[in-house]
């Protein structure tokens, strides 16, 4: 690990971000992750690395894996494309090491922000795929929410500071049907988080990594199963949600079981509102005036079901900080609704709560990198029938936009006649893969050349499929030794 992170940064001054700085250096690093990541592909690599190439200098959107092979960058034909997807092979845990090896974004603060959310690689009409699961996706229209069969991947990326549209991709992992969505997240994060101290990005003294999510995440059970790391988590809570705040100190006298939880406060209830601990009024350019309240030391009843049935021991405490935040306006004019945030170690301080609530706001750039992966790289887009290949191409797609992470400061900007200008420093990843095929002819050429070949026969034409592809059920069909709850016939 230490020598993959002395070839990505000796290159680079530390803590520094790509776009701007010294284009030798810049193209140093940028070579030296390209030459890490061929020695990343253990079984194919001349083609996965020339399907890379393919991806980043084809002119428009990546439609299909068949396309690809008519690209200059790619001398393989289309067979050679999907061999290289279907029985390739991607040491994943040496690549994951290389890209927290990376330059990491510079914060004013030092502090290093992460996101982890899920993105869903549907595939509804694959009954023949394995592991699918129903993901939830936003339709037209308010509450159109549909459940649709395919692969969720939780994807950890690092945060920049400053309205972008750029993240680093860290790490993706994709959630089977007999995982927890909490212990895969928190197992992911650990991890991460390991890979980003062996790289020497936090040191001892450091501030606590801030990792931020989204509603739908346990918080609480998040900061129990990452309470030994310098890790603060930081998410968004459900507006009918309940706290409490903690027991009053117990009299003297008094029998019985103490008292674990104090004052109910009822999020949708104004009523439990006590004075707050801290409130703040920031004027921002695109949210109009954002006015936040902090409540310090609030926890959530756990009860002992879901991810803490067979807890031992008593269930814990977990205390935190409340933040409600309301701004004045959102994009379009809309009214919006405020924001319950809820910290695992942030304080009530007026700086505290202002960085936890902007780390926040920064939690979309993901989204931005999710539909950049899907529409323009195309990762959703091959009809790929194993979840493994459809593992080794998501992580082509993350190596991709690594590299074009890196390309930030060597692209120009060759918009089209109704694109506006961008200022330096500020391409889209759109516009740095525009002219990735300037930067490639000043990197070296790692894949050889293909040798000649002749396409087998395939099926003869009329013949009958003998082997029929198995068809798997969709959703989380783990079967049980016991049922998880005994019927009233059972238990007479």
């Amino acid at each position: 690990m230490k020598a993959v992170a002395v070839t990505l940064s000796i290159a680079c001054p530390e803590g520094t971000v790509q776009g701007g700085g010294d284009q030798d250096r810049a193209l140093g690093v940028l070579a030296a992750f390209r030459r890490e990541l061929y020695r990343c592909f253990s079984k194919r690599p001349d083609g996965l690395a020339e399907l890379a190439d393919a991806v980043l200098c084809k002119p428009d959107r990546v439609h299909m894996l068949a396309e690809l092979s008519l690209v200059p960058e790619c001398r393989r034909g289309h067979g050679a494309v999907y061999d290289a997807v279907n029985s390739g092979r991607v040491q994943i845990g040496r690549l994951r090491r290389s890209l927290a090896a990376l330059p990491f974004p510079a914060w004013a603060d030092g502090r290093i922000r992460l996101a982890a959310d899920v993105s869903n690689w549907l595939r509804p009409d694959a009954q023949t795929s394995p592991d699918r699961l129903f993901c939830h996706t936003y339709a037209r229209g308010k509450g159109n929410a549909q459940m649709i069969p395919g692969w969720p991947y939780s994807v950890v990326a690092a945060l920049e500071p400053g309205r972008t549209s750029w993240t680093l991709p860290l790490d993706a992992v994709r959630l089977g049907r007999a995982d927890d969505a909490t212990e895969v997240t928190a197992a992911q994060l650990r991890q991460v988080a390991e890979r980003i101290i062996a790289a020497g990005h936090w040191r001892d003294g450091d501030p606590d990594i801030l990792v931020v999510f989204d509603a739908g995440y346990d918080l609480t059970r998040l900061a129990w199963l990452l309470r030994d790391l310098p890790v603060e988590v930081l998410g968004r809570l459900r507006s009918d949600r309940v706290m409490y705040f903690p027991a009053p100190p117990r009299q003297p006298g008094t029998s019985g079981r103490p008292i674990r939880h104090g004052a109910a406060f009822k999020l949708a209830d104004p009523k439990t509102w006590p004075a707050p601990a801290a409130a703040t009024v920031t004027e921002t350019a695109r949210y109009g005036t954002a006015r936040t309240a902090a409540w310090g030391r609030l926890h959530q009843q756990l009860a002992a079901r879901a991810g803490w049935e067979g807890f031992d021991g008593e269930l814990p405490i977990v205390e935190g900080t409340l933040i409600r935040l309301q701004v004045q306006h959102l994009p379009g004019d809309r009214s919006p609704d405020p924001l319950w945030l809820w910290s695992s170690r942030a304080g009530t301080s007026a700086d505290q709560v202002d960085r936890a609530w902007q780390a926040f706001l920064r939690r979309f750039d993901i989204e931005h990198t999710f539909r950049f992966l899907k529409q323009v790289l195309g990762w959703t887009r091959p009809k790929l029938r194993d979840p493994a290949a459809a593992d080794r191409w998501t992580w082509i797609v993350i190596a991709c936009y690594a590299q074009l992470w890196l390309a930030r400061g060597l692209a120009e900007d060759l918009r089209l006649p109704w694109q506006r200008p961008c200022p330096p420093g500020r391409l889209t990843p759109a516009r740095v893969r525009s002219g990735f095929r300037n930067i490639r002819q000043a990197l070296p050429s790692l894949a050889s050349a293909p040798k000649p070949g002749r396409p087998g026969p395939g099926r003869p034409p009329g013949s009958k499929n003998r082997r029929p592809a198995t068809r798997h059920d969709v959703g989380k069909t783990v079967k049980r030794d016991e049922p998880k709850k005994k019927s009233r016939r059972q238990k007479d």
